[in-house]
């Protein structure tokens, strides 16, 4: 089943590769999707894939080097996933 979600980390995860290293351990998954620094202070990951391999990836991201920056996240339904996402970008 496939799975699009939204998901926002807080912390201290802009300025210290936060992006890089996402984007890099998504590379192991498939995954796609995008990640974002947003004005507020947030990143914003959007990710799509099959359920396991969405479930899989996040869970990685929480047992990377990056969970010592992350202080929160709240996670949500992709509403607006476009049909036909390809890779994983950084956008901002």
């Amino acid at each position: 089943m496939k799975v699009s979600r939204k998901v926002f980390y807080e912390g201290k995860v802009q300025g210290v590769g936060f992006r890089w290293t996402l984007r890099d351990l998504a590379s192991g998954f498939d995954v796609a999707g995008t990640v974002a620094n947003l004005p507020d202070g947030r990143v914003e990951l959007c990710v799509k894939g099959d359920a396991s391999e969405v479930d899989s990836f996040l869970l990685a991201i929480n047992e990377s080097s990056l969970a010592s920056h992350i202080t929160s996240s709240t996670s949500e339904e992709w509403t607006q996933a476009p049909a036909s996402v390809r890779g994983f970008q950084i956008i901002r």
